[in-house]
């Protein structure tokens, strides 16, 4: 199991990576690890990018030269919306001289937990990823209030594997992955290289943070490792202090990888399946059933009826004309919406909203069938 396998890649680096300790960019470094990412790039890997970085290029700009950790909230969320603008022009630059572009994406927690902000979000990595553009994602710091304490760049890039659906998800941390208790102050601590299930007895493994710089720790590592694996999102965690951290575990430096259970696919297939709520239903005809049984996204123009009361983003039924059950999926439309446009070619669909929605209801990926 390697990452040069990958097809969709999320990479995490901290603080103490991107930044150096008097608060300025590491360009070096940085200019070595866009050099790895561009090499998977080539070889056909989608790839998105994590980065803490910005409270720590931004305190300057506040006149703060004390460590972001003991820097009271407000002034975190000010230094971030100095540092973020500073940490995007970086990786700008470095990722251009490999004629790669760049977008930016600032999210929450609460991104990733509401169904229609996750939709929204989901929708701009694919639409970024088709365009050959890797986007370069942090906290929104300036809004945060919870999320911007302990570990929240390593949760955060956990539901950015699982929005996306990746394959792979890779934590650079100041260590080269889970020992039986901190090396740093155990020298006999054991490395363990394989993680096949995340119990009460590996947590108790990780300790606290590392680095003054840092605002994770391994607990908040192997706890995005949890969410990743449970989405059918392999996880490794290594050492990213190396000059080229990418090209090294390419080559197959020390590392821990998590294990996940199934592919992102089945996971969020059973996501959807099992764990929604179901918020209405969507009557269809016998062409779209037929259609939906081949894999087909479910069409505006093969929709007859919908009921109750839905949102777009919530998971509805879908069922034949004679009431059973065909599958559940993601809605791309509110009721009112829906109510509108269906028995309609999807290419009404702008002329009869006043604006430009999806050609699909419900999109195949979004849709698990019942048999």
């Amino acid at each position: 199991m390697n990452i040069k396998n990958s097809k969709r890649l999320v990479v995490k680096v901290g603080s103490a990576l991107v930044t150096k300790k008097d608060g300025t960019i590491n360009k070096e470094w940085l200019d070595a690890f866009s050099q790895g990412i561009a090499k998977l790039r080539d070889n056909g890997t989608d790839v998105v990018v994590v980065s803490s970085g910005a409270v720590s290029l931004g305190r300057k700009s506040i006149g703060i030269t004390k460590s972001k950790n003991n820097m009271r909230l407000e002034q975190k969320q000010a230094a971030a919306a100095c540092g973020q603008v500073l940490l995007v022009e970086e990786y700008r630059k470095t990722f251009t001289k490999h004629d790669i572009n760049i977008g930016q994406v600032l999210l929450t927690i609460e991104d990733s937990e509401n169904r229609r902000r996750y939709l929204n979000a989901r929708s701009t990595f694919q639409t970024l990823l088709e365009a050959r553009i890797i986007p370069i994602v942090n906290e929104n710091d300036t809004v945060a209030t919870e999320e911007i304490r302990v570990g929240d760049n390593d949760r955060l890039a956990a539901r950015v594997a699982q929005m996306i659906e990746a394959d792979f998800l890779v934590l650079f941390s100041d260590v080269d992955g889970l020992y039986t208790s901190n090396p740093m102050v155990n020298k006999k601590a054991k490395h363990i290289p394989i993680v096949e299930k995340i119990d009460d007895k590996i947590m108790a493994m990780a300790g606290g943070a590392v680095s003054q710089e840092s605002s994770g720790g391994m607990a908040t590592k192997v706890e995005a490792a949890r969410i990743a694996t449970r989405s059918g999102c392999n996880t490794i965690i290594t050492a990213g202090k190396g000059m080229n951290p990418v090209e090294d575990l390419l080559n197959g430096c020390k590392h821990t990888i998590f294990i996940a259970k199934g592919n992102p696919g089945s996971a969020r297939k059973k996501w959807i399946g099992d764990t929604l709520i179901i918020t209405g239903e969507v009557v269809v005809d016998d062409g779209a059933a037929k259609a939906l049984s081949k894999g087909k996204s479910l069409l505006p123009a093969g929709v007859t009826e919908v009921r109750g009361n839905f949102e777009r983003g919530d998971a509805v039924l879908v069922v034949s004309a004679i009431g059973e059950e065909i599958g559940r999926g993601l809605v791309a439309y509110s009721k009112a919406d829906a109510e509108r446009i269906i028995g309609h070619n999807s290419s009404d669909i702008e002329k009869i909203l006043g604006y430009s929605g999806r050609d699909a209801l419900i999109h195949r990926n979004d849709l698990v069938l019942s048999n």
